[in-house]
């Protein structure tokens, strides 16, 4: 598997976690729990984008 489609598949596993957690927390976007798994999110998400963003220059 190439480094972005592994990129991409944590995104999705990440992304899946934090509305399961959002869901058990009954939407409670300042739980603690919610606010580290949207935080890992996040971070998945600027390497992603630092990924493409150094393909395309």
């Amino acid at each position: 598997m190439s480094e972005l489609e592994d990129l991409l598949k944590d995104v999705d596993i990440l992304r899946e976690k934090l509305e399961y957690l959002i869901n058990e927390k009954d939407g409670n976007l300042i739980d603690p729990e919610v606010v580290a798994a949207s935080k890992v999110l996040n971070a998945a998400l600027n390497k992603y984008n630092e990924f493409i963003e150094e393909k395309f220059k």
